[in-house]
């Protein structure tokens, strides 16, 4: 029997059922995984394929049909709706693909903003968030706005936002989808950065394949069903223990 204990997420025969009319769509059918503590999983599909829905479903914003998903030994759908979002602000972070950045505040009242809900003191929220900035590269965009910034200027404000009170969990919903190639990579880079440096779970969506290689393990939905698990870690380390062929 595995030890549950080292799993931070254990999704277990998750479904989640639309009803349009008399249609029944099934958009997550009977889905089982489990991640571990500091794991970066990437929920891999095309559009329509179930895999934002899967990740609205492990962030307690949609409801399942069916199954169970428990993170940190909590079964989140059975949380009130006052419990989930105390749990939310405590353990979850979120990137989105449209930033979602308030454009009446600057990059720093932004950031800071997860800091207010938990009634930290303004000076050292303020320290925390110019030091976030700093960190995704932004220090000098403090003042700004985001329709003073550009796309790419904007998701490190929104990366900075996600991580400045140190979830133990970030969610990514297609974090790269607005941008170009180049910003895309040094959007991931910082994720990844970041997440290595404090031991923290990254659960990304993407329908982007040369993305998926910033991951751990990749979970490839289909039709809203696994259709294959890849262990990344794994085959480097099959790679890296092949004998090498005898050049002698």
């Amino acid at each position: 029997m595995k030890n549950n204990s080292e799993y931070i997420i254990e999704v277990k025969n998750a479904k989640k059922v639309y009803r349009m009319g008399k249609e029944r769509i099934l958009a997550v059918d009977d889905v089982s995984f489990s991640i571990k503590k500091g794991e970066f999983c990437c929920l891999y599909g095309a559009s329509g394929s179930g895999k934002s829905t899967l990740l609205n479903l492990m962030a307690g914003i949609e409801k399942l049909s069916s199954g169970q998903i428990i993170i940190k030994g909590h079964n989140i759908h059975r949380m009130s709706e006052k419990g989930l979002a105390k749990f939310r602000q405590n353990t979850l972070g979120f990137v989105f693909q449209s930033y979602n950045l308030l454009n009446s505040m600057t990059a720093l009242e932004n950031v800071e903003l997860p800091l207010v809900f938990k009634h930290m003191s303004v000076k050292r929220r303020r320290k925390m968030a110019r030091e976030m900035l700093k960190n995704v590269g932004l220090a000098d965009r403090q003042k700004h706005k985001p329709t003073e910034m550009s796309g790419g200027q904007q998701q490190r404000v929104g990366i900075a936002r996600a991580f400045v009170s140190n979830p133990e969990i970030v969610f990514a919903d297609e974090p790269t989808g607005n941008l170009d190639s180049k910003t895309s990579r040094e959007v991931m880079d910082i994720i990844k950065r970041m997440a290595k440096a404090n031991n923290q779970t990254i659960v990304m969506v993407t329908h982007d394949k040369g993305l998926t290689e910033y991951a751990d393990r990749i979970i490839h939905i289909f039709d809203g069903k696994i259709e294959e698990i890849i262990d990344l870690k794994a085959e480097d380390k099959k790679d890296n223990e092949a004998p090498t062929g005898n050049t002698g």
